[in-house]
């Protein structure tokens, strides 16, 4: 019999080793593609799970991480930690989604297994990139507000689609592009070039969530926009930082009105 896509899923987000963890995502990817998944079979596998990590980095409370200057080969080092780090834990949150989410179309898996796989290739990007710069994955502490919010939405694929692609990862879309004028401006073009090359994939990572929150919506007999806001309040409080990105976050499928809520939530003037 083959292969569910569940346990394959299950393999990648376990395995702690980050090489190996990506392998896995173009793996999974690759099987997809191929034809040698199957979904709707049975799958005994652990009910709760915890995604693997490595001993390092450590984790801290996101406040305590320090600020560094893009100015200094240091602080663009600790960027591209930071952006790494994101990527890494990406991987889970699209493995976690394949995982725990049954009973759903076969394009909702094929969607958020390739998005499982572009964030590992992300990731080894930036790992190079972080090993031309004098340092590696782990050299830095890191926090862990991407997981914590994946067992927060355990519970609903909707509520994870909401708040995972189309809040955490959307915020991702809207500091990019100044974090890539900085870095250009600082000299470090090779860095702003692998930003580049991620935030059109993110575009798509999050359209990928809009599409499928849309979709839950539409099975629960649920509007999308008032269903979207009233998460953001009982998950974030209606907290909302500012600037958006209003180019991309159309490209990733957010209408007119939902970003005029948004930018008055958070107080941006256009």
């Amino acid at each position: 019999m083959s292969r569910t896509v569940y346990a394959a899923a299950h393999a990648c987000l376990v395995e702690p080793d980050p090489e190996r963890k990506s392998a896995l995502a173009i793996a999974l990817r690759d099987a997809w593609r191929a034809g040698t998944l199957a979904v709707g079979c049975d799958a005994i596998l652990p009910e709760v799970v915890e995604a693997g990590r490595p001993p390092r980095p450590a984790l801290v409370d996101a406040r305590s991480l320090p600020k560094r200057s893009l100015g200094t080969a240091e602080g663009r080092a600790a960027l591209v930690h930071a952006v790494a780090h994101i990527e890494f834990n990406a991987i889970n949150l699209a493995c976690d989604a394949v995982y725990r989410f049954r009973d759903l179309p076969d394009a909702f898996y094929g969607d958020w297994i390739g998005v499982a796989a572009e964030e590992g290739e992300h990731f080894r990007l930036l790992r190079d990139r972080l090993r031309e710069l004098g340092h590696d994955y782990g050299d830095f502490a890191a926090h862990g507000g991407l997981w914590d919010m994946a067992r927060r939405t355990a519970h609903d694929p909707l509520a994870r689609m909401a708040l995972v692609p189309r809040v955490l990862e959307a915020r991702g879309l809207d500091v990019t592009p100044g974090i890539m004028q900085r870095l250009r401006r600082a000299g470090d073009d090779r860095t702003a070039d692998l930003l580049v090359i991620i935030l059109r994939d993110e575009i798509g990572h999050v359209a990928a969530g809009t599409r499928w929150f849309r979709f839950l919506c539409g099975q629960r007999g649920l509007d999308p926009e008032p269903t979207y806001f009233a998460l953001l309040e009982e998950f974030l409080r209606g907290e909302l930082r500012c600037p958006l990105h209003l180019e991309a976050r159309r490209a990733a499928g957010f209408s007119e009105s939902e970003l005029e809520r948004l930018q008055a939530m958070c107080g941006q003037v256009t």
